[in-house]
């Protein structure tokens, strides 16, 4: 066993990230935008110079703007090709500007014994350089295959309850055959998500879509439908990543109201779950 239980709490960073308005329309093309409902073209997301229209940021674009980074050699020698994404988080502060800096600082916050199998948690903050203004709060767990058995803690066992009625909200976006492509393009080079034969060896019959993608559209759809396209009115988004998506799947969210926010499900275009137990906050 390569990985190290008591590396909990452990900080790096923090480290600087610099973007501009190209980044942000790159990130936006790269989860959809504009090419679904040609009534809602959101131009603001992805155009900088639109008459009468000022550009804006997904609010989702949290997650490839985070510069903590991962410092794996914390928390021991992990076989990154067995590394499952589990969930991911993000809690934004303020709308997130269309260029800038920012500091990222990345903390170990869990370590969990599964049996066979290990689940490590990280939880990394991000500020405005200038004014240390908080921007915005990345959370994330990674599933580590074959890297449990130390005889650890478990650790605690979160359940949300997506309601077993019709959904109140429903929005389906169409993914592009190329989508793995385009948005590999905002930094996750991972050939796992562009290159068949490496696709492949790790058991699937083709490339698949980023789960940070599917993520990305689904914050999307939720932006749209329960906050009135309005970055600044996104609050937080929790999910778990439950099954991996093909380039050229449609998506299905639905959503579920409740007091402050909703639950949310994202289905493959064949029905299966792709995202589970997601809860949304939203001003």
């Amino acid at each position: 066993m390569a990985i190290k239980p008591d590396a909990v709490s452990t900080v790096t960073g923090p480290k600087s990230r610099t973007w501009d308005s190209k980044d942000c329309l790159l990130y936006s093309l790269g989860v959809g935008a504009g090419a679904a409902d040609p009534s809602r073209a959101e131009l603001e997301f992805t155009t900088e110079n639109s008459t009468g229209i000022a550009q804006r940021v997904m609010p989702t674009m949290a997650v490839v703007l985070n510069a903590g980074g991962l410092d794996f050699s914390a928390v021991g020698e992990i076989n990154l090709f067995l590394m499952l994404h589990g969930k991911q988080g993000i809690t934004l502060h303020r709308e997130i500007p269309v260029a800038g800096t920012l500091h990222s600082t990345t903390t170990v916050t869990g370590i969990w014994d599964k049996g066979k199998d290990a689940v490590i948690e990280f939880e990394s903050v991000s500020v405005l350089a200038g004014t240390n203004e908080p921007l915005f709060t990345n959370r994330m767990s990674l599933f580590a295959r074959g890297e449990g058995g130390w005889g650890g803690e478990r650790g605690p066992t979160n359940t949300v309850d997506i309601p077993a009625v019709e959904p109140d909200h429903q929005v389906i976006y169409q993914t592009r055959s190329d989508q793995a492509l385009l948005y590999r393009l905002n930094g996750d080079r991972n050939p796992l998500h562009a290159d068949p034969i490496f696709a492949q060896a790790g058991g699937f019959d083709q490339p698949i879509l980023h789960g940070l993608c599917t993520y990305g559209f689904t914050g999307r759809a939720l932006l749209h439908e329960l906050c009135g396209s309005d970055p600044a009115r996104f609050s937080s988004m929790d999910v778990r990543f439950s099954s991996p998506v093909m380039p050229g799947e449609a998506l299905t969210v639905n959503m579920w109201d409740t007091d402050g926010g909703a639950l949310f499900r994202t289905l493959g275009q064949d029905g299966r779950t792709v995202l589970d137990a997601g809860v949304f906050r939203f001003a």
